[in-house]
């Protein structure tokens, strides 16, 4: 068996494909129950993070393997898999297990050297073992991973180089200002209560923030983080009254909330938007007391025309000139709906920017008449107009749960003047509307924009240090997995070797009947000892030769040599697997015994 990953992240696929395969915790554990029930994998686990979603599987065929990861990642993604197939990274065998120990310690990260990868790697552990998909290999890979990264971080200053995704936003927010500085006296809004939204709120009370209020869905979950931020945050007589309040609300107060705030984080769950364009300009009208002024779309670049064919046979009147760019309009009934101001682009998606706000039926009608277009306009080599049908359906797929193709944020988008606003959206999809960024006093960062700064940040010394750490750790690792893979060839080696001797003993039973216990215990320790010095030089050496690169080979030499029968074999390697499986059973059933105390 061999470790394969098949994956995409923010260094493979843009932002908004990343969005739409984006995995929830149910699809998660039904694309490892699924990977499980394919032919080729025997273990399984998903590593999905904000900006990365990575299939883990020990497998017996590489191209078959390969073929059926890709196909459930797109199954379970939902995007389909000739579109996804352009994204995918695949590593193998040692080459996997580097990636991993790269990713382990924050160097594959869009922030370079945050240590939140961490607990995501020890959570995808856990739901393997909780589901019962990871096996001695995945386990093993995964435990020493963690080990890797706590050791990157402890004996290099790679934390000098990263810091969390949560801190790096705040820092895109806070401009050239420091975040204590832009923090102090600011009232913020924390959307969810997972540890993304758990930690955004903490390093906001850090900050200096005079109120942190947190809305979730499940309001239990909010006042529990709210009750910590208090007693670690909160104000007190001693300090004059210094620190920050903290306070829990349900979901349906957001839109209230979002009027008080100065800064909302968002970081959820949810399939749909949090925080529509609508909402948010509904909230700066309150603040100001007048119309939120809301800049038009972007539009496709001047003099581009519309494609051969383009006719008022279109059932969305998708020709002629774009909307002009920059227009200003009030944020009152449809204002932000993109349909009716990226009218005239052509029929071409032009991007995704082009189809902005337009709802699900919209699009597939769009796509049907695209598809349905006559043989001289399908035939131009100027648009392929079979990829642009498939490119719509996709998205009018992708916005069912949201009911329209969210806007992204425009690139560059530097906001000058004073800022009412300032949202950071570190959900995955998307929690706000990247509309909200034509909003004048909004200012939005979110995963996209992340990818952007973070692709010119600088690297640190200590990220060579790492790199040669997990060199190190990837050769050791290989070595002791090819030291194990001839284990049971070993452990059948003596067992035939016992059986030998159990063998003679009993014949020489037979010769000599009346031979005292004392004698034929001596004679049966001494003929002991000679087999096990005969075998203890052979089978030590052969382990430290198969723990070397190309040292697989050896197993088969000694069942050769010694002629072991291969079920034999076989039987040990299953056995040792169903004591490994039921040593995670009883660690997680010890885990979840409510009377088993803290370690």
């Amino acid at each position: 068996m061999s470790l394969l990953v098949v994956g995409l992240s923010h260094r493979s696929a843009p932002v908004s494909v990343l969005e739409r395969a984006a995995l929830a915790p149910d699809a998660q554990a039904k694309l490892l129950q699924d990977a499980l029930a394919a032919e080729p994998a025997a273990e399984a686990a998903v590593l999905a993070t904000c900006n990365r979603i990575e299939l883990y599987a020990d497998v017996d065929k590489f191209h078959a393997g390969v073929a059926e990861l890709s196909t459930l990642l797109a199954q379970h993604s939902g995007v389909g898999l000739e579109e996804l197939t352009p994204y995918l990274y695949v590593h193998y065998e040692d080459r996997a297990v580097h990636h991993l120990f790269s990713v382990a310690c924050g160097l594959d990260s869009m922030v370079v050297g945050e240590g939140q990868i961490l607990g995501q790697i020890k959570d995808t552990l856990a739901r393997a073992q909780e589901l019962h998909t990871a096996g001695r290999l995945l386990n093993d890979l995964f435990q020493q991973a963690l080990r890797v990264g706590k050791r990157a971080h402890s004996e290099t200053g790679i934390d000098r180089a990263g810091q969390s995704l949560v801190t790096f936003g705040l820092e895109q927010l806070a401009g050239r200002e420091p975040v204590e500085a832009w923090a102090k006296g600011k009232r913020a809004l924390v959307i969810g209560a997972g540890s993304m939204s758990s930690l955004a709120a903490a390093t906001l009370a850090r900050a200096g923030v005079d109120e942190v209020v947190v809305a979730n869905r499940t309001l239990e979950r909010a006042e529990r983080l709210a009750a910590l931020l208090g007693e670690q945050y909160g104000r007190s007589l001693t300090d004059g009254g210094h620190g920050t309040s903290a306070r829990a609300v349900a979901m349906d107060q957001v839109a209230a909330e979002l009027t008080r705030a100065d800064v909302a984080v968002s970081c959820t769950g949810a399939t749909g938007l949090v925080l529509t364009a609508e909402s948010v300009a509904a909230a700066v009208t309150d603040r100001t007391g007048s119309p939120a002024v809301v800049a038009a779309p972007r539009t496709p670049a001047a003099g581009a025309s519309a494609p051969p064919g383009a006719d008022d046979a279109c059932p969305l009147g998708l020709s002629g000139a774009g909307a002009p760019s920059g227009a200003g309009v009030e944020a009152t009934g449809g204002s932000l709906d993109g349909a009716a101001v990226n009218r005239g682009v052509g029929f071409s998606v032009m991007g995704e920017d082009a189809v902005a706000g337009m709802d699900a039926a919209t699009l597939e009608q769009h796509a049907a008449w695209v598809d349905n277009a006559p043989a001289e306009r399908r035939d131009d080599e100027a648009v392929d107009l079979r990829a642009e049908a498939g490119t719509i359906t996709a998205l009018a797929a992708a916005v069912t749960a949201t009911g329209r193709v969210p806007e992204r944020r425009g690139p560059s988008m530097v906001e000058t003047g004073h800022v009412l606003l300032a949202l950071l959206d570190l959900a995955m999809p998307r929690d706000i509307d990247g509309a909200v960024h034509r909003i004048d006093g909004v200012r939005l960062v979110d995963i996209e924009s992340l990818a952007e700064a973070s692709a010119d940040a600088p690297m640190a010394d200590d990220v060579e240090q790492v790199r040669a750490i997990v060199s190190d750790e990837v050769a050791a690792f290989g070595a002791a997995q090819r030291a194990a893979h001839i284990t049971p060839t070993v452990v059948a080696l003596r067992t035939m070797a016992a059986d030998v001797v159990a063998g003679e003993i009993a014949r020489l039973d037979g010769r000599l009947p009346g031979l005292a216990e004392k004698e034929r215990a001596e004679i049966t320790q001494t003929v002991r000892r000679v087999v096990d010095k005969l075998l203890h030089a052979p089978t030590v050496r052969v382990k430290q030769l198969a723990g070397e690169p190309g040292g697989a080979g050896y197993a088969d030499a000694l069942r050769t040599l010694f002629d072991l029968d291969p079920q034999t074999v076989a039987a040990v390697s299953r056995a040792d697997h169903l004591n490994n499986r039921n040593d995670q059973h009883d660690e997680h059933d010890q885990n979840n015994d409510p009377n088993r105390g803290r370690a």
